[in-house]
């Protein structure tokens, strides 16, 4: 029997982000191109609360190098089990289209969706891990040929302040 076995995702998975957090990103500069050049740079993220009872948080991330912010809404569907990740930039000010998933009996929440990548739909997945009191990891990947493969593109460590 797996370690998840019985378990179902449910509103509240999300409220170890409520808070202000220290981020440290590393991004990879050409996905998907072969290139392993990683850019580095910082950002501060509030999770302001619970919405819902828990079945929705609304997070902002402020980039203070790049010059634009970004927002993430997510939503809980009790009927599916899952939650739906939307992402927005100051840049665009649209939602992109919801990356689907669940966490599991471990706290490792993942996630799958498509993302535009130079101009094509292209797989991608978002990974929480290393979830603590303090902690928390988010990396995102995309897949070239449709799931068999992955290459991680985007990470987060978050330290919480405050």
């Amino acid at each position: 029997m797996s370690a998840d076995a019985g378990y179902r995702a449910g509103p509240g998975d999300f409220d170890f982000l409520i808070g202000r957090w220290d981020v440290h990103n590393r991004r990879l500069l050409a996905p998907l191109s072969g290139s392993g050049e990683w850019e580095e740079f910082p950002a501060t993220a509030v999770c302001h609360g619970t919405l819902f009872a828990g079945a929705a948080n609304l997070d902002e991330i402020t980039f203070t190098t790049k010059g634009f912010n970004g927002l993430t809404l997510r939503l809980y569907d009790p009927r599916r089990a899952e939650w739906s990740l939307h992402w927005s930039t100051s840049l665009t000010g649209r939602l992109s289209p919801p990356i689907v998933g669940r966490f599991d009996a471990g706290r490792r929440g993942e996630f799958h969706g498509e993302e535009i990548h130079e101009g094509a739909a292209v797989p991608c997945r978002f990974v929480w891990s290393q979830i603590t009191g303090e902690t928390a990891h988010w990396e995102q990947a995309f897949s070239p040929d449709g799931g068999g493969t992955w290459e991680t593109n985007w990470t987060m460590s978050l330290t919480r302040t405050g």
